[in-house]
C-alpha cells in the first residue's frame, strides 16, 4: 500500500510542480499588465551611419548637403536609408508581486506610419513595490519610407532634429506598441494585444552621452 501510495506522488508531483510553475507565471504576467510603462532616453542614434547630432541645425531635408553626406545621398538613390537607435523603456511595477516576461515583440510608430518593429529575445523581471527597470529596444529601420512621403517627411525631420539636440524646434510624438510573450508551461502565449505608449521626444529625453555640446 505504502508503494503504491508512494508511487502515485511519484507520477503527480511534475503535473503539481508544472501547475506551480504555470500560476506563477500567471501572477508574473497579471504584474506586467498592471506596471508602467514609459520612454526613458534614447542613445547611440544614426542615420545611414552618420551620428544624428551632426543634424543639429537642419531645418529640412534641403539642407542635407549630398556631397558631406554621401551615404544618405546614396540610400535615397537605393531607397534603402538606415536609421539606428536605442530607445530606453523604463518599466514601473507597483504590485507587489514579480511582474516578469520572457520575450517581446514591438512596433514603433511616427505619425501613425511605422518606423521599426521587432522582438526583443530576453527574460525582463520587475522587482515589486515600485521597483523599475529599464529595457533597452533596438530601432533598426529604413527611414526611406518615412522621409519620401510628403505626410511623414516633416515629423521624421523633426523627430531627427529633436534626437540631435536641438532647442528650435516642437517635440515629436511617437508611439511605441509592446506585446509581451509568457511561457506558460512549455508553451509561449503571445499577450491579448499590444502596450501603447505614447512619448514626446524631445532633446531632454536624450542620454547624456548622446547630448549635443552647448
Amino acid at each position: 500500500m505504502r508503494h503504491a501510495t508512494k508511487l502515485v506522488l511519484f507520477l503527480t508531483a511534475p503535473l503539481l510542480f508544472t501547475q506551480c510553475g504555470i500560476n506563477r507565471q500567471v501572477q508574473q504576467a497579471k504584474g506586467l499588465s498592471k506596471s508602467k510603462y514609459a520612454i526613458h532616453s534614447a542613445d547611440s542614434i544614426t542615420i545611414a551611419g552618420y551620428d544624428v547630432r551632426e543634424f543639429k541645425d537642419m531645418r529640412g531635408l534641403d539642407d542635407v548637403n549630398p556631397l558631406n553626406y554621401p551615404r544618405i545621398a546614396a540610400g535615397l538613390i537605393k531607397k534603402d536609408v538606415p536609421f539606428r537607435a536605442n530607445l530606453n523603456v523604463e518599466i514601473t511595477n507597483p504590485t507587489n508581486e514579480i511582474a516578469a516576461i520572457n520575450q517581446f515583440d514591438y512596433r514603433l510608430l511616427l505619425a501613425g506610419n511605422e518606423l521599426a518593429s521587432g522582438t526583443v529575445d530576453r527574460r525582463v523581471e520587475v522587482p515589486a513595490n515600485g521597483g523599475k527597470v529599464i529595457v533597452p529596444i533596438p530601432v533598426n529601420a529604413n527611414a526611406y519610407g518615412l522621409i519620401s512621403s510628403s505626410s511623414t517627411r516633416n515629423a521624421f525631420v523633426d523627430l531627427v532634429r529633436n534626437l540631435a539636440g536641438s532647442d528650435q524646434v516642437a517635440p515629436a510624438r511617437v508611439t511605441l506598441k509592446i506585446r509581451p510573450t509568457l511561457m506558460l508551461g512549455n508553451k509561449q502565449v503571445k499577450y491579448p494585444g499590444y502596450i501603447d505608449i505614447d512619448k514626446e521626444i524631445t532633446r531632454d529625453m536624450l542620454s547624456p552621452n548622446n547630448k549635443p555640446a552647448p
